[in-house]
C-alpha cells in the first residue's frame, strides 16, 4: 500500500472513530435522560401499567362543641368497586351486586361487563353490614375500598352553620366547606400487581399507603345552650307562624358564639337535595349572610354614641309629641299621641323616636358615620364564615337630614343579626369591640394543635363609664314591674325592636321583631339576639313576638349553669333529681325512666337505642327540666 492510500485510510479510521464516538454521546446522554432525568416519570408510568390501585378515603376531622360533644364525625363505610377482566360469571355477580345494593340490574351488568378499563365504581359510602355481605358472597373481581361516611349525632342542630358534605366527603356548606382543606386529610391507596390484561397477580408483591386522617374542630359553641336556642326558636315557628327566626348567644366580653341558629332548617343526615333552590335557601346562614332595618334595638349604639361624643346627659330633657319634623317631613313616633317630657333614660326605656332623632341630629352626619366606623358597621366582622354580608349603609355624600335622623332609630340603615350583637356587646362590656368568632381550636388526634384562637380586640368604641351608663338604662328599661321582674329573681338588661319591611321601595305590610338582652345587667356574660321575620299572628311587636322566647333562653343558660338569683329574696327551684344512665337502653325504657323522674326529654335520631345524652349521669336537675337522648341511626 502506497504512502497515498495509507494516509486515505487513516483518515477514513479517525472518521469511524468520531462517529462512533458520536453516536456513543449520544446514546449517552439519552441513557442519562431516560434513567436520571424522566427516569422517576418513566417508572411512574410503568408502575401504572403493571398495577391496579383503589383509593383508601381519609378519615374526616371531628367537629366538637367547647365541652367535647361530637357535632359531625365520621364512620367506615365502603365502596364497591369491579374489573371487568376478573369477573368469571358476569350475570351472578351483576344479579347479586344489584340485589344486595338496591341498584338497577342492566346498568349495572353494562358497568360489570366492561372489560375496556381497568375497574370501574359500583357504589359510594355502602354500609359496614352490606359491604360483608358482598364479601362473603365471594365474587370474582369485586373489590371494596375503604371509605368514610358523614354523620351528625344531633340531626337539626346547627343546620346553616355547621353545612354538610357531599357523597365523597368534600364540604358543601357551612363550616364544612369553610374547613374543608382542614377537615378532609390525605387520602391513601392499595396497589396489587397485574397482567397485561390488567387481572391481578395473585401471591404477588402489594402495598398499601395508609390515609391520613383530618384535623379536628373544637367550636366555641356550648352544645346545651344550642340545644336550648332550637327548641326555643322551634316552639316560635310555631307559635308565632313565623317565616323565620334566628338566634345567638354570645360572649360579650370574649367575642365568642355560644349558640347560633336559624329556622327553618333540616336534619342534617337527611339532606333534602331535590329542589336545589329549596336547599340553598334553606342554608343561608341568616345571622351572618342576611341583613335587615334593625329598628329600635339600634336605639342603643345611637345612646352610645350621642353619650360617649358628649352630646346627650342624664340630665337633659325632651319633649315629645308624638312626632318630629326634619326637612318638611313628618317622623313619627310610634306613640302617636306622644310621650310628653322625657328624660335621657325615659327616652331608651319608652324607646321614643322623637329622642333618638333629635340625638342623632345632635350628632351631626360626620361625627355619626364615625361611629358607625368604629361599632364596624357596612363592613364584615370578619367571622370563620363563608358569605358573611357586611351590611347596607348610605353612602354619606347623598345622606340629608331626614335620612341621618331615621337611623337614629334604626331605619335607613341594614345590619346583619351578628353585627347588631357584636356592636351592642361593645356597648356593654367596657366598650371593647371584639371579634366575634365560633372556632377555639383546630388539632390533630396525636394532640398537634394547628390553630388557636384567643380574643381579639378590634378598638375600644366607647369608654367604661359610658359602657356602665347603658348598662343600667338597659336594666331599667325591661324593668318597668320592679326590679328582677323580666325573668323572676334575676338581673337582666334589654331592648325590643320592630320594624317594617320593604319590598320595591314601598312597605310591605310586613314586620322583623327583635330583643337584645344581657345577663347579668350589670356586668353581663351572655348576650342573647333574637330576631324574628315575618310574624303571621298579627302580633309584630318585639316585646309580645321576640322578648318572651328571649326570656325561656335566659332561663335555660341560668339553670344549666346553676346561676344563684341576683334578688336575696327569691327562692330558687331546688335541684334534686339526679340525672339516670341512660346510655345503651332502649328508647322506650329510657323515656319511661325519665317520666318516672318527672323530667322532659327530646330525642335526636330515629333509633331505637341511646347512644348519647345530655346531660351526663348524675347531673342533678330541676323537676320538669328538659334533657336530650341521641339515638343510634336505622
Amino acid at each position: 500500500m502506497d504512502i497515498f492510500n495509507l494516509h486515505k485510510f487513516r483518515k477514513r479510521i479517525v472518521a469511524v472513530v468520531i462517529i462512533l464516538a458520536v453516536l456513543m454521546s449520544l446514546i449517552s446522554l439519552r441513557l442519562v435522560y431516560v434513567q436520571v432525568i424522566n427516569g422517576g416519570y418513566l417508572q411512574m408510568k410503568a408502575t401504572e401499567q403493571w398495577t391496579r390501585d383503589l383509593p383508601v378515603s381519609a378519615e374526616r376531622g371531628t367537629i366538637k362543641d367547647r365541652n367535647g360533644a361530637s357535632l359531625a364525625i365520621s364512620y367506615t363505610t365502603y365502596d364497591i368497586y369491579v374489573r371487568g377482566r376478573e369477573v368469571k360469571d358476569v350475570n351472578n355477580t351483576s344479579k347479586v351486586l344489584s340485589d344486595t345494593l338496591g341498584l338497577d340490574y342492566m346498568k349495572t351488568f353494562e358497568k360489570v361487563s366492561n372489560v375496556n378499563i381497568s375497574e370501574v365504581l359500583i357504589k359510594m359510602q355502602v354500609e359496614k353490614e352490606t359491604a360483608i355481605k358482598i364479601y362473603n358472597s365471594g365474587l370474582s373481581g369485586v373489590y371494596l375500598s375503604e371509605s368514610n361516611s358523614r354523620y351528625y349525632p344531633y340531626g337539626n342542630l346547627m343546620t346553616q352553620l355547621i353545612g354538610f358534605t357531599t357523597i365523597d366527603n368534600v364540604g358543601q356548606a357551612g363550616l364544612e366547606a369553610y374547613y374543608n382543606d382542614i377537615l378532609k386529610g390525605v387520602p391513601g391507596y392499595s396497589l396489587v400487581q397485574s397482567d397485561l390484561q390488567g387481572k391481578q397477580i395473585y401471591n404477588s408483591l402489594t402495598s398499601y399507603v395508609p390515609s391520613v386522617a383530618g384535623f379536628n374542630i373544637e367550636m366555641t359553641i356550648d352544645v346545651n345552650i344550642q340545644l336550648a336556642i332550637e327548641r326555643t326558636l322551634e316552639k316560635l315557628m310555631i307559635e308565632q307562624k313565623a317565616k323565620g327566626a334566628t338566634a345567638i348567644v354570645m360572649d360579650p366580653n370574649t367575642g365568642e358564639i355560644l349558640a347560633l341558629s336559624s329556622k327553618p332548617s333540616f336534619d342534617l343526615n337527611d339532606v333534602p337535595r331535590d329542589d336545589v333552590g329549596v336547599l340553598m335557601e334553606m342554608m343561608k346562614n341568616q345571622a351572618i349572610v342576611s341583613v335587615y332595618e334593625p329598628g329600635s334595638t339600634f336605639k342603643i349604639l345611637t345612646m352610645a354614641s350621642a353619650i360617649s361624643a358628649g352630646v346627650a346627659h342624664l340630665t337633659d330633657h325632651f319633649y315629645c309629641p308624638g312626632y318630629n319634623i326634619v326637612d318638611g317631613q313628618k317622623i313619627k313616633c310610634w306613640k302617636s299621641v306622644g310621650h310628653g317630657s322625657e328624660d335621657l333614660t325615659d327616652g331608651l326605656c319608652n324607646s321614643c323616636n322623637t329622642v333618638f332623632t333629635t340625638l342623632a341630629l345632635r350628632m351631626g352626619l360626620d361625627r355619626m358615620y364615625e361611629y358607625f366606623e368604629k361599632f364596624g358597621l357596612g363592613k364584615k366582622t370578619g367571622i370563620d364564615f363563608l358569605g358573611e354580608s357586611g351590611g347596607i349603609i348610605m353612602n354619606k355624600d347623598n345622606v340629608q337630614n331626614v335620612d341621618l335622623a331615621r337611623m337614629g332609630f334604626g331605619q335607613a340603615i341594614a345590619v346583619t343579626p351578628l353585627q347588631l350583637i357584636t356592636a351592642i356587646a361593645a356597648c356593654v362590656n367596657g366598650g371593647k369591640l371584639l371579634k366575634p368568632y365560633m372556632v377555639s381550636k383546630i388539632y390533630s388526634d396525636d394532640g398537634l394543635i394547628l390553630e388557636e384562637n384567643s380574643p381579639t380586640i378590634i378598638d375600644q368604641v366607647i369608654s367604661k363609664e359610658v359602657s356602665d351608663i347603658i348598662n343600667d338604662m338597659l336594666e331599667e328599661t325591661v324593668s318597668k314591674a320592679g326590679k328582677y321582674t323580666f325573668l323572676e329573681g334575676y338581673e337582666i338588661g334589654g331592648k325590643t325592636g320592630t320594624t317594617q319591611k320593604y319590598e320595591d321601595g314601598k312597605i310591605a305590610g310586613t314586620y322583623v321583631s327583635s330583643f337584645i338582652g344581657t345577663y347579668p345587667a350589670s356586668s353581663p356574660e351572655y348576650i342573647v339576639l333574637i330576631v324574628v321575620d315575618e310574624p303571621g299572628t298579627g302580633a309584630y311587636y318585639g316585646s309580645v313576638v321576640a322578648s318572651p322566647y328571649a326570656k325561656e333562653i335566659f332561663a335555660d343558660i341560668i339553670q344549666q349553669k346553676n346561676i344563684q338569683p341576683d334578688d336575696p329574696k327569691y327562692v330558687p327551684l331546688e335541684r334534686n333529681i339526679e340525672m339516670p344512665n341512660l346510655v345503651g337502653k332502649s328508647l322506650t325504657d329510657a323515656c319511661v325512666e325519665l317520666k318516672k323522674l318527672g323530667l322532659n326529654f327530646e330525642i335526636q335520631g330515629d333509633g331505637g337505642f341511646i347512644i348519647e345524652q345530655l346531660p351526663p349521669p348524675k347531673t342533678l336537675l330541676y323537676k320538669a327540666q328538659y334533657v336530650y337522648l341521641i339515638t343510634n341511626s336505622t
